[in-house]
């Protein structure tokens, strides 16, 4: 009946959606079979929440079966499945407005013990306000790469962008991030 999940070339897999495309629906379980475990942990990896990385693979499969007319095969279905489901994750933070880890709990995680939890709060702060100066686009990135420990190739990837085109876009958001933070540390310096 089926098609075999344990291995299966991408031509096979091109065939299987088309003969899904082709009224054979029943089919897609075996694609949702042969890929729910690495949707979920792309979920799970953005919401950092089992239950809610669940739903988000759920619908981004869902997505998935609506579109698959349009998946076009320039990707491997697994590639375009990534795009999916993360875009899907973050438009699931953005909607329940609830952000990724900010690059200040990193930074005072690693960053040696502040003196006073005083001082570690004023370090988030400072960090958090420098952050928000960034554009998404380079606050996502810069997450991605730093925070969540992608790699670069991981990143352009989910993010569809050219990996020079990310290098320079992280490069740059660091060294913002970097002016920026020296803006305000000099700011607050005048004022005490």
């Amino acid at each position: 009946m089926g098609v075999q999940v344990a291995v299966i070339t991408t031509q096979e897999e091109y065939n299987l959606i088309d003969r899904i495309i082709g009224g054979e629906e029943a089919l897609y379980a075996t694609l949702v079979d042969k890929y729910k475990s690495f949707a979920f942990t792309i979920a799970l990896k953005v919401v950092e929440n089992r239950g809610e990385a669940e739903e988000i693979a759920q619908d981004g499969f869902i997505k998935a079966f609506h579109y698959l007319k349009k998946f076009n095969r320039e990707a491997k279905f697994s590639t375009w499945l990534y795009r999916i489901v993360f875009n899907t994750a973050i438009s699931y933070k953005r909607k329940s407005k609830q952000q990724f880890q900010s690059i200040e709990n990193s930074i005072v995680e690693y960053a040696e013990r502040a003196d006073s939890e005083m001082e570690r709060e004023d370090k988030k702060v400072f960090v958090e306000q420098a952050m928000k100066k960034l554009s998404e686009a380079d606050r996502i990135a810069v997450q991605l790469y730093y925070i969540k420990e992608y790699s670069l190739e991981e990143t352009a990837e989910m993010l569809n962008q050219n990996i020079n085109t990310l290098k320079v876009r992280v490069h740059r958001a660091r060294q913002r991030l970097a002016d920026e933070l020296r803006r305000i540390l000099k700011e607050e310096a005048l004022t005490l």
